[in-house]
Order: structure tokens, then C-alpha cells, then sequence
């Protein structure tokens, strides 16, 4: 491929991965934020964990539904309406003003990002084709990896100068211009034709283990991902580290996982990394949870940081890919949109493992999730190592 094309084939989907920049900076600016809001206003716990799971509530239920949409509509026309609707949603509560209409502006962004996140998994595996696509996934996630670093950190900025309001002005901004450059510069993605299925041969698609495979690597990598933003701190805390330092930690996981998913992907599509490297990320994952259920030194957390970023940038181009890889053609957005349901159910599982276990200590919560993730690798690996369902033969468009 020659420079010029090479340089259009970036133009195509840098915007694309400005869609999952958005939505990863759009829910991490909020959630982060929304503690000392919610504090300031004498709202209950219990509000404020309605507030912050409505979010993740609307994409588990919608992502299906939106991802058939691509399917009839085509992805480019599906994420730049997301987007629309997102930043008029964040736009709306902008201007309002009004705190008690916050849960349904959240509720609103949730919806938008379950429109245009299948609809950007399902334009990253057309446009990477049969041989780009670990590449273009790589950067995909290393986007929205850099959405979830900078989203606590600027949303927080943005919050101490102008409130909320300002915060959600800009959340706005940012994803209207990103619906611009999608509109102006990646390609129509027509569908090839009508889908005709049914719920009974979508149950029977997504039961086969071409599916559940990669969404079982994928779900336990966003676990893995999840858990240690949430927890790492709270071991912190726990050995009078300040703000700063656990913050750096947290910092240093996310940025591992972003910087390391794109030369993953490339790596997968020159053929140098085996599908059972997937599997093995998760293995690595767990050593780093294994690693601060033993011993509890901000070394030893800083070790175990890069370890779970680390094995979250393998699995998770490679789970992409594969997935979009045995997808059939005409139900690649179904397929993305209910893979992507794996991601959020592993988003709020991990957490919740952890939490489960830590009555009995915080180091038996992170022993759990490392046996956890020790066991999806062993059921993963089998078939991820299968020659005949390498991401390199199958079709993503």
C-alpha cells in the first residue's frame, strides 16, 4: 500500500476512533465526578448508585438492540446519530441546569453510546478487512483506553471551574464534532443486504462457541480492567498512600492498557502473535491481582498495574477481532452490539467479585478474580487456538 493510500485509509478511521474516545471520556468524566456532587447536594448512596449504573443499564439493554440497526441502516449512519444524540443530550442538561434531571441526561448519554459503539466496532472491522483489523482494533481500544485516563482527570478540571454544566457543555462539544468528522470522513457503510433472522436464530448464533469464546475474553478482560481501577486505591488507602500516589497508579494501568493495544493489533495481523495469546493475557492479569493479594507495597502495586494493563491490551484487540472475524457478513452489528453486552456485564462483575469476596479481606477478593480469570483463560484457550478460527481466514465485511 502506497503512503497517500495508507494516509486516507487514517483519515477513514481516526474518526471512528474519536466515537470511542467519546464515549470511554463521556462516562469516566461523569462517574468520576459524581461523588463529591452528589455530597454536596446530601443525595443518599443509593441515589448516587442509580445515577451511575443507569448509564451502564441503557447500553446493556440497547447495544443488541442498535447493533441489528446497523445492520438494516449501516453503521456510518447509526454512529453519527449516536453521536447527534448524545451531544444534544449532554447539551440539554447543559443548558437546564437542573440536578434533578441529571440521572435522565445520564440515561440519555447511555442510549446514544449503545447507538454508536456497535455502530464503531462494526465500522473498525469493515474497514480493517481481512487484513487490518487486529491493527484498527488495537487503536480502537488504545482511544477509548485514553478516554478512560484523561475522563477522572478532566472531567474533574472542568467540574472545580464551571460545575457540571460546563462539564456536560463540553461533553457535548466534543461528541458533535466527532459526529462532523465521521460524517465528512469515513466512507458509507451500506449494508449487504437485509437481515431476515429472527430472536430463535440470533439465540442459536450467539450460542455457538465462535461467539461465546472471544465475548468470554473480552468480558473478562473489561473484569479485570474495571476491578483493578476500582480497587487498586482502595488497597492504597489501606497502607496511607495519598491521592496522588494512588491516582498514579490507576493512571499507569490505564495508560499500559492504551499504549500496548495497538501494537498488539498490528502484531496480530503480521501473524506474529497466536490467537491463544489472548487466553494468555488474561493469565497475566492474574498474576497481577495474584501479585497484590500476597503482598500489598505501592511497588508491588505498581508491578501489578502494568501487569493488568498489559493483559487487558492483548485480549482485548484480539477478542475483537476474532469476534468480528467469524461474524457473518450481514449481522456484523447484531454481533458487535451483543458482544459488547459481554464487555458490560465483565465491567460490572469484576467489581462486584472483588467486592463479594473482600468480606473476608481485601486480599480474598483479589485472589478471587485472579481464579476467575485463571479459569476463563483455561476455557478459552481451546478453542481461540483453533487453526480454522484464526481472525487471518475469516472475513470481517
Amino acid at each position: 500500500m502506497s503512503t497517500s493510500e495508507e494516509a486516507a485509509r487514517r483519515r477513514q478511521v481516526l474518526p471512528v476512533y474519536g466515537a470511542g474516545f467519546v464515549t470511554a471520556f463521556g462516562a469516566h468524566a461523569v462517574a468520576a465526578n459524581l461523588g463529591a456532587y452528589a455530597l454536596g447536594r446530601h443525595d443518599s448512596l443509593l441515589e448516587l448508585g442509580l445515577i451511575l449504573g443507569v448509564y451502564d443499564a441503557a447500553e446493556v439493554v440497547l447495544k443488541p438492540v442498535f447493533g441489528a440497526v446497523v445492520d438494516r441502516r449501516g453503521a456510518k449512519k447509526v454512529m453519527v446519530g449516536g453521536l447527534v444524540a448524545f451531544g444534544l443530550a449532554s447539551a440539554a442538561f447543559a443548558v437546564g441546569g437542573d440536578p434533578n434531571l441529571l440521572g435522565a441526561a445520564r440515561l440519555a448519554q447511555g442510549a446514544a453510546a449503545a447507538a454508536f459503539s456497535p455502530a464503531a466496532g462494526a465500522a473498525v472491522a469493515t474497514l480493517g478487512g481481512k487484513k487490518r483489523t487486529g491493527r484498527l482494533f488495537g487503536g480502537y481500544g488504545g482511544a477509548k483506553g485514553i478516554g478512560y485516563l484523561l475522563g477522572p482527570v478532566i472531567g474533574g478540571a472542568l467540574v472545580v471551574a464551571g460545575g457540571y454544566r460546563l462539564l456536560f457543555a463540553v461533553l457535548g462539544a466534543v461528541a458533535l464534532v466527532a459526529a462532523l468528522a465521521v460524517v465528512r470522513l469515513v466512507p458509507g457503510m451500506a449494508p449487504l443486504r437485509r437481515p431476515r433472522s429472527g430472536m430463535v436464530q440470533l439465540v442459536r448464533r450467539i450460542s455457538q462457541p465462535s461467539f461465546l469464546q472471544p465475548v468470554l475474553l473480552l468480558g473478562a478482560g473489561t473484569a479485570a480492567l474495571s476491578a483493578g481501577v476500582g480497587f487498586l486505591p482502595v488497597l492504597g488507602y489501606r497502607h496511607h498512600l495519598d491521592a496522588v500516589a494512588t491516582g498514579a497508579i490507576v493512571s499507569l494501568l490505564a495508560a499500559t492498557a492504551a499504549l500496548l493495544q495497538p501494537w498488539a493489533g498490528r502484531r496480530l495481523d503480521r501473524g506474529r502473535l497466536h490467537p491463544a495469546f489472548a487466553a494468555g493475557g488474561l493469565l497475566v492479569c492474574a498474576g497481577g491481582f495474584g501479585l497484590v493479594a500476597g503482598l500489598s507495597s505501592p511497588l508491588a502495586m505498581a508491578i501489578a498495574a502494568v501487569a493488568i494493563g498489559a493483559g487487558v491490551a492483548a485480549v482485548t484487540p484480539l477478542g475483537f477481532a476474532r469476534l468480528a472475524a467469524t461474524a457473518p457478513a450481514d449481522h456484523l452489528g447484531q454481533t458487535m452490539g451483543a458482544g459488547e453486552v459481554g464487555r458490560e456485564l465483565g465491567d460490572a462483575g469484576g467489581p462486584a467479585l472483588v467486592g463479594a469476596f473482600g468480606a473476608f479481606g481485601l486480599a480474598a477478593g483479589f485472589a478471587a478474580i485472579a481464579a476467575a480469570l485463571t479459569a476463563c483463560a483455561a476455557l478459552a484457550l481451546p478453542r481461540v487456538a483453533s487453526p480454522e478460527d484464526a481472525p487471518s481466514e475469516a472475513s470481517a465485511t
